[in-house]
């Protein structure tokens, strides 16, 4: 798969650079693919949760899995918005263009976010809770299905496994057939990541790289010190090397890359982290929540970018406005997985709050972003990965012979320094 995805890809930017036309055209191919996995999504979320907390048997642990995992993410983004800020500063990516305002219009920045408006805290929180279990499916919410699946996961702890043995048998042969499923699936990754790859090549081209070229080599640079930084953190904590883990899901990572989307390979990666010795509860809670509370790869992103428009309209940011920013920005940039535009609409937000450029300003990242999907996605990949083992590891809930017999036992037999109960 790893070799066919990599075929994939040159073949997608071949076409994208030669035959742009032909490359626009092949849209379709990545679109339909992502549908494919968008289907399984959420029945997957739901049957890998409620199996995995009634195989824990504690609605204590449930909740303080949940604790831990919102208490890592906190750290981990708000960590990353500032790291994004201290390479923002140094290299001052938006430095000597002088742009003028006056060029700019917000028409192409509502056309990108549909007019969506970033929601605040209440219509967040509101937004969590399904209104209706069968909407939430549906619609792919996948927040709200987690909260359905803990609820039931819970109250099947409650009223005992044995008493609702059928309706557990049920899920258990159902999600059977949901990995048959998606094991078809990924059979078509190869021709997903071309015709994303070429649409993106042929649409934006590569000319796009010399216009934003310091602001590119600024993100990828800081994505490449982050992952350096999760490594040590996953090493000290879980006692997992990076690199193995790297090598063993490298195809979901290939793909992730290929299709710049992080839910093309939540399912596959989910079954090779139970695979890699973390337990089927831990997996199934973390994962699905970071996808909207842990987007390193994005907070990096609207740090850099922030500095960088300003830096553009030549406005100098002291350190009082840059903690101002960083506050807006980690309440905008959460819950907006799947938001159409979602760093548009985080920048577009902060820009309003605080006044540090026009919003219309925003319009300047557009020819950038879609470059910086490789980015975002492998980091945001990548920080989910990380928090699952971490949490795992906390939790007890890592088993080391599965993790050795997976990662090709290269990794410590000393259990993780740092436990939790």
């Amino acid at each position: 798969m790893f070799f066919q995805l990599i075929i994939a890809i040159i073949l997608g930017i071949t076409i994208g650079v030669l035959f742009p036309d032909l490359g626009t055209q092949l849209k379709p191919l990545g679109d339909g693919f992502i549908r494919l996995i968008k289907m399984i999504i959420a029945p997957l979320i739901f049957l890998v949760i409620v199996t995995g907390i009634a195989h824990m048997g504690d609605v204590k642990a449930v909740g303080r899995v949940g604790v831990k995992a919102l208490a890592y993410f906190l750290v981990a983004s708000t960590f990353a918005l500032i790291f994004g800020l201290v390479v923002g500063n140094l290299m001052a990516p938006g430095a000597g263009l002088n742009i003028d305002p006056g060029t700019l219009s917000e028409a192409a920045v509502d056309a990108k976010t549909g007019g969506a408006k970033a929601p605040d805290a209440a219509t967040f929180v509101l937004g969590i809770i399904p209104a209706s279990v069968v909407d939430a499916f549906a619609q792919n919410a996948l927040l709200q299905v987690l909260v359905f699946a803990v609820f039931v996961g819970s109250a099947v702890i409650v009223i005992g496994r044995e008493k609702v043995a059928p309706v557990m048998n049920f899920f258990d042969a159902f999600l059977t057939i949901i990995y048959t499923i998606m094991g078809w699936v990924m059979k078509l990754a190869p021709i997903g990541a071309f015709g994303a790859m070429a649409f993106v090549i042929g649409q934006y081209g590569v000319a796009t790289l010399g216009t934003y070229a310091k602001l590119i080599v600024a993100c990828y640079a800081a994505a490449l010190v982050f992952i350096g930084l999760l490594s040590v953190v996953l090493w000290l904590v879980a006692r997992v090397s990076l690199w193995s883990f790297l090598k063993y899901t490298r195809a979901e990572f290939g793909l992730a890359l290929g299709t710049a989307s992080t839910e093309s390979v939540l399912p596959r990666m989910m079954t090779k982290l139970t695979e890699a010795g973390c337990s089927r509860a831990v997996t199934g809670l973390v994962m699905p929540t970071g996808y909207s509370f842990n987007l390193d790869g994005a907070a990096i992103y609207l740090s850099i970018s922030l500095l960088f428009l300003a830096q553009a309209f030549g406005v100098q940011l002291d350190l009082g406005q840059q903690i101002a920013a960083l506050g807006v920005l980690l309440l905008t940039s959460k819950g907006m997985a799947g938001v159409p535009g979602s760093s548009f609409l985080a920048l577009s937000a902060t820009a309003a709050a605080l006044g540090i450029f026009p919003v219309a300003g925003v319009a300047l990242l557009l020819g950038a972003d879609r470059i910086m999907d490789s980015m975002r996605v492998t980091v945001n990949l990548l920080g989910n990965c990380v928090a699952t083992f971490v949490i795992a590891a906390w939790e007890g809930q890592l088993d080391r012979t599965q993790l050795r017999r997976a990662l090709g036992g290269t990794e410590s037999t000393e259990p993780a320094p740092l436990t939790a109960s």
